[in-house]
């Protein structure tokens, strides 16, 4: 039985929520409802955000020899992959990072490194970094460091790192067939704390997995129950070695119509575009700009190429958003 999408629309405009049931009626669309539900998206992102679009970028500060398995992962040690491997970078590296986003203008700026968790002399160092950058200024800073003890996320926090970035990366139901060297529950543990450290939330996931529709809602209800400030859509960019090289991409129509999905289930979350944009035609990231995504993390991903910053610029402006 198909939902309502008027009604829905209505609902989520006056401030309410889609149920459980009602948000999973929208597994089951026409053509016809994909597309009203779609143009109900569009119309909750022009209620709830003004025209300014949320950038950031991110160095991938210490990459490879990860000792978790997740088969979507260029830099987990169970795979062979052309990844780069190497240890934190030095301070000059970090700050030149840096200062190219403020000339551009990008407003937030990430470290993420690889490993199950940051810890010893290279959180401290890290620490060190976010010291030097909140004195410099121009920018939010954010980590990507994985499953951190309370500890390491109120040093993080004493040092300026103002949000937290933990993937929740897929339906609970579906997690457990992609990795089994840490569980949701560990993710949520460590989103909690950072939150109760006093630190904004970024948690998003990756679509294309082998997930059914069913399951990428599930997955945007899972994050409804953190509440993120921010939701990164990665698409799967299957990558050669890893176990999902083979995967089948997601078609234009499905990307389209889960962040609509997104949108609906969040619609006050920034859905920023992450990995995987390269396989999107510029008429389908326009379209997904239109409708729901009003974020993006710019320039270069962690192990694969991302979009450069003058073309996102360009893009962002032709969907009628301020950079």
């Amino acid at each position: 039985m198909q939902s309502n999408i008027s009604e829905l629309k209505d609902k989520v405009l006056a401030g309410g929520e889609l149920t459980e049931a009602e948000a999973m009626g929208l597994a089951d669309l026409d053509e016809a409802g994909i597309d009203e539900l779609i143009e109900a998206a569009a119309e909750v992102t022009r209620r709830f955000f003004n025209r300014e679009f949320d950038s950031c970028s991110i160095i991938n500060a210490r990459s490879g020899r990860c000792p978790e398995n997740c088969k979507w992962c260029a830099q987990s040690a169970h795979y062979k992959t052309s990844a780069s491997v190497y240890p934190l970078v030095d301070r000059a590296t970090c700050m030149d990072a840096a200062d190219m986003n403020r000339r551009h203008g990008i407003r937030r700026f990430s470290l993420v490194t690889s490993g199950r968790a940051m810890s010893g002399k290279d959180l401290d160092t890290a620490c060190s970094y976010f010291e030097q950058l909140r004195e410099e200024g121009g920018l939010h800073l954010c980590a990507s460091m994985g499953l951190l003890d309370r500890e390491s996320l109120e040093k993080l926090y004493k040092a300026g790192c103002t949000r937290y970035h933990c993937n929740l990366e897929t339906a609970p139901s579906h997690f457990p067939t992609l990795c089994s060297t840490h569980s949701l529950d560990d993710k949520l543990k460590t989103i909690r704390m950072a939150r109760e450290v006093g630190m904004e939330v970024c948690s998003g996931g990756i679509i294309g997995m082998g997930e059914t529709r069913g399951q990428r809602i599930e997955f945007a209800l899972a994050l409804r129950e953190i509440d993120p400030d921010s939701i990164p859509v990665n698409v799967l960019q299957p990558i050669p070695g890893t176990p999902l090289q083979d995967s089948e991409p997601l078609s234009q129509r499905e990307i389209l119509l889960t962040v609509a999905i997104f949108r609906m289930i969040h619609p006050r979350a920034v859905l920023r575009f992450a990995g995987g944009r390269a396989q999107m035609s510029r008429d389908t990231q326009r379209r997904a700009m239109e409708i729901a995504v009003n974020g993006a993390i710019m320039g270069d991903m962690l192990t694969t190429i991302g979009s450069q910053v003058a073309e996102d610029k360009k893009l962002i402006a032709e969907c009628g958003y301020d950079f």
